[in-house]
């Protein structure tokens, strides 16, 4: 279902399965209402990323949000975002404001099928924001599944809802250590946290400091401190997913 924003007159939130799913401005595309979109979109910004795969569309605002603040013609960015659901997809063209958009595709694709497909170091970075009950699908977050990302591209970033006992997040660092020299985490205590997996340097200082200033600040936990906290935790593996 889709509701309102009494507070925003043009904002329009989406709703699945009883949790908030997306949040989108139809007047201002580039209006991030989400905390963790708004990390994500300081990592990108930092990696100078063009083209980035999207896993989970909802009402594709990241995606949204990027293409519209990429105006350079002569150097357009790609947004491609694969949603499993086409009805979610009919329900944000119909009342999300999603529309043929430059730099932007969204097609009803399986996201690690879709990263299979590609060329080697053929994207800047792939972005998965995918729930199934409050999950990220098992399949995508697997040592396989991170193998094929790192091939595809150099930055990885995974929302994850999680508690404070973060077993999430060190599943996650653990599956994407193995593909990735540089894995941390942007979050709170609980709630939402981006993980994230890079095959270059970052500026990690200055993406911590743009995060702590969002308006819901984010604490970065740095490569060493993320190692020693996962330690121990296994990757999960394609042969321990029951998932088809």
């Amino acid at each position: 279902m889709v509701e309102r924003d009494r507070l925003r007159p043009s904002g329009r939130l989406l709703v699945q399965a009883g949790m908030e799913a997306s949040y989108v401005d139809l007047a201002d595309p580039s209006h991030l209402e989400f905390d963790y979109m708004r990390w994500m979109r300081v990592v990108l910004r930092a990696a100078r990323t063009r083209r980035v795969i999207h896993i989970g569309g909802g009402a594709c605002a990241l995606a949204r949000a990027l293409a519209a603040e990429d105006s350079d013609p002569a150097h357009l960015g790609r947004q491609e975002v694969c949603e499993v659901d086409p009805e979610v997809l009919a329900l944000a063209r119909e009342h999300l404001g999603l529309r043929r958009t430059r730099g932007l595709r969204v097609r009803v694709a399986e996201g690690r099928a879709f990263v299979a497909r590609q060329a080697p170091a053929s994207w800047d970075a792939v972005a998965i924001d995918a729930f199934v009950s409050a999950r990220v699908p098992r399949r995508l977050i697997t040592a396989q599944a991170f193998s094929d990302v790192a091939r595809v591209a150099p930055l990885a970033l995974i929302n994850v809802l999680d508690d404070r006992a973060a077993r999430e997040v060190y599943l996650l660092a653990a599956g994407l250590s193995a593909a990735y020299p540089s894995v941390w985490s942007l979050g709170g205590r609980s709630g939402n946290t981006i993980v994230v997996g890079s095959a270059g340097r970052l500026d990690l200082d200055r993406i911590a400091a743009q995060a702590a200033a969002d308006p819901s600040p984010a604490r970065l936990t740095d490569p060493d401190r993320l190692a020693g906290l996962a330690a121990g935790t296994p990757a999960l593996r394609d042969e321990d997913v029951a998932e088809p």
